[in-house]
């Protein structure tokens, strides 16, 4: 802004995007359903990206990146299984309140682990432009489990170590 000009911060702050104007066109990638709340052509935002995304039960996506955006999602409602790799082989599950970090470039497939619940998450990425690469992948049959560790705190936190057991209980369960 220019020194001594005055900016409209009626015109040029806050902005409330209301749920029910939420813009589904937006690069798709086929299983979910994702829209636009926050992107430079609906708010003028300069270096994120953010809105919903969808997945009906016991669906899944088509493996996909983001080219050089980091993703974050934010789970909602639902159980989301995150497959990643070249060959989709690993996998990790989020719940309600749990958040999943998407680096740069990560070939991924989410998949709603529920058979009757849809799966429903925020999703914000590091940059203002919705960017979607999807691709022709023939993932692995038996993907191996990833369990997040914190580099941070110790694995001798209980709240961490709770986390962690009633996570692989959950991922044993689903997998019977």
């Amino acid at each position: 802004m220019p020194e001594g000009q005055a900016l409209d911060w009626r015109l040029h702050g806050v902005k409330v995007i209301p749920a029910d104007s939420l813009d589904s066109n937006t690069p798709q990638t086929p299983g979910m359903n994702r829209a636009a709340a926050i992107s430079y052509a609906r708010v003028g935002a300069q270096k994120i990206w953010a809105g919903t995304v969808s997945i009906h039960a016991n669906a899944k996506t088509g493996a996909h990146h983001h080219g050089a955006l980091e993703s974050v999602i934010y789970v909602l409602r639902g159980r989301a299984r995150m497959r990643w790799g070249d060959r989709l082989e690993y996998t990790a599950e989020a719940g309600p309140g749990d958040f999943i970090y998407v680096p740069p470039y990560v070939p991924h497939q989410e998949i709603n682990a529920s058979p009757d619940q849809t799966l429903e998450c925020v999703l914000v990425r590091s940059d203002n432009e919705a960017v979607v690469v999807n691709l022709d992948i023939e993932p692995v049959e038996e993907p191996s489990t990833v369990v997040w560790v914190d580099p941070i705190h110790t694995e001798n936190d209980a709240h961490s170590r709770a986390h962690n057991e009633a996570r692989d209980r959950q991922t044993r369960d689903d997998s019977k």
